[in-house]
C-alpha cells in the first residue's frame, strides 16, 4: 500500500499564495497585450 502525506497548512497557504500571484501577473500581461492590440488596430483603421 502507498501512504498518503497530506500537506500542513503551511505548505497549503504558500502554494495558495504562489497560484494567487501567478494568476495576477498573468491576468495583467493579458490585459497589457489586449490593450496594445487595441491601440494598434486603433491606429490601422485611423490611417483607412
Amino acid at each position: 500500500m502507498y501512504k498518503v502525506s497530506w500537506p500542513t497548512k503551511s505548505q497549503l497557504l504558500n502554494s495558495t499564495t504562489i497560484v494567487m500571484i501567478a494568476s495576477i501577473i498573468l491576468a495583467l500581461v493579458i490585459l497589457v497585450i489586449d490593450q496594445v492590440f487595441e491601440h494598434l488596430m486603433q491606429f490601422i483603421y485611423s490611417l483607412g
